[in-house]
């Protein structure tokens, strides 16, 4: 299914519901808060990027084309892993030269794919090397009679693919690979084509199918190595790893081990309002991580995320080019995030993924005070008990949050929890809109 071609964005009424004066809640005060997680890192990503090249390459690879898969994720360090990846093949004497990697993103256009890459920063000239989009595929095999497994077709007939991805939880299913290298196999060079073929079978299936499909890959698509990033709950490279094809199996199952035992995470057990300011596809492939916030649109149940009564989602990220997938997981947002939303992007994403839940469009309100305050009153709670708010920027960056007051006896019994400031009460602008807080 292709995409318009124009932007097909939502038209509201001049008119919104809004909150009477003499009815609105008195928001309570937020305490600035830091959420202590691992600061262990790669200091120098270029340098540790070769080593973990150097150990794999006995190969000569002069004037080889190597492709080098590069997906739609936020992912800090990516930059320059893929540019090490780059000048280490160069010394190699190869010619190599970046696919996107994404399945249906950037609107399922060759084009929009390399668009949704340089919105990451990764352009030619950051890399150091071409940039080379096509939505055409070659069919690798089958896993049934129906389901196809893909490979872009300029990797295909390259003379080597390096596969380099994160390795992380995914936000829609559960097994012994999740978000990784495979994945990018199956999903990201499977492309438009390949990528709707397995999510038809539903995210139930992909423990199976996205090792099954990788498979695949490794028999019949020209696979050099793999480079895995592992980040720590900063959402820094704590780890990469260099992996050869008949290693990836079960090098990508103990990265994903490690992967899910670093990861941020809110550190409170319940939340009655979470206020989050921005969503999007380069900050979670559900555009918010349902590991952090326990909501899935596959309807999978998160055993770390604490229970969450009511989400408001304030913006869209620009990165994110109006893909609202994850939308449907809250309960109201803004009019500013819900006119920044690209129908064509949003949808199209939503029927590869098979997930119409996180593309169904919550409760509009005029601005941040109506939001808050209409997400308030959908809460059921006893009318004496305080408050439990917790403010993000966006379910990546969980070091500095604010909480209201309700969560003093937990901060006070969690040694990695700690106030950082003075309590501050919410300030809203003329139009209604927050001017404070915000975590930064």
């Amino acid at each position: 299914m292709s995409p318009q071609k124009h932007k097909t964005s939502l038209q509201f009424s001049e008119y919104l519901p809004t909150i009477a004066s003499d009815s609105r809640l008195a928001l309570p005060d937020l305490m600035p808060v830091q959420q202590h997680f691992s600061t262990d890192r790669i200091k120098d990503i270029d340098q540790e990027t070769r080593v973990q090249m150097a150990r794999l390459s006995d190969m000569d690879l002069r004037g080889k084309r190597i492709a080098i898969t590069a997906g739609s994720r936020g992912i800090k360090g990516f930059v320059e892993t893929l540019k090490a990846i780059v000048a280490q093949l160069k010394d190699w004497g190869a010619e190599p030269f970046i696919v996107p990697a994404m399945g249906s993103h950037g609107g399922a256009t060759a084009n929009g794919q390399v668009m949704a890459l340089e919105s990451l920063g990764i352009t030619e000239n950051a890399i150091g090397a071409p940039i080379r989009s096509s939505m055409e595929v070659v069919e690798l095999g089958r896993l049934d009679s129906h389901t196809v497994v893909c490979c872009d077709r300029l990797a295909f007939e390259s003379d080597g693919i390096i596969v380099c991805n994160r390795v992380k939880a995914h936000t829609g299913f559960l097994g012994d690979y999740e978000s990784g290298l495979l994945k990018m196999m199956a999903i990201g060079l499977g492309k438009h084509i390949g990528t709707t073929s397995l999510h038809q079978l539903g995210f139930g299936q992909f423990h199976r199918v996205i090792p099954e499909a990788a498979a695949l890959f490794l028999e019949k698509a020209p696979i050099l190595f793999g480079v895995a990033i592992v980040e720590n709950a900063h959402n820094q490279a704590a780890l990469i790893s260099g992996i050869l094809p008949k290693d990836l199996f079960d090098r990508e199952k103990e990265l994903l081990t490690i992967a899910k035992s670093t990861m941020g995470r809110m550190l409170v057990s319940e939340i009655d309002l979470l206020i989050v300011d921005e969503i999007g596809k380069d900050i979670s492939g559900a555009g918010m991580d349902s590991n952090i916030t326990g909501r899935a649109a596959s309807g999978i149940k998160r055993p770390n995320a604490p229970s969450i009564k009511q989400i408001v989602i304030r913006d869209l990220t620009d990165a994110t080019a109006g893909n609202a997938l994850g939308m449907g997981m809250a309960d109201v947002m803004t009019r500013r995030a819900a006119d920044k939303i690209n129908l064509s992007y949003t949808y199209t994403n939503v029927l590869t993924s098979g997930a119409p839940l996180a593309g169904k469009l919550p409760i509009i309100a005029e601005n941040d005070r109506t939001a808050i305050e209409m997400a308030h009153s959908l809460l059921v709670t006893s009318p004496n008990s305080p408050l439990r708010v917790a403010h993000i920027r966006n379910t990546k960056e969980l070091e500095n949050i604010w909480l209201s007051a309700a969560y003093l006896p937990e901060i006070e019994s969690n040694p990695d929890l700690s106030i950082t400031g003075e309590p501050h009460p919410y300030e809203f602008d003329a139009q209604g809109n927050l001017v404070w807080p915000t975590p930064r």
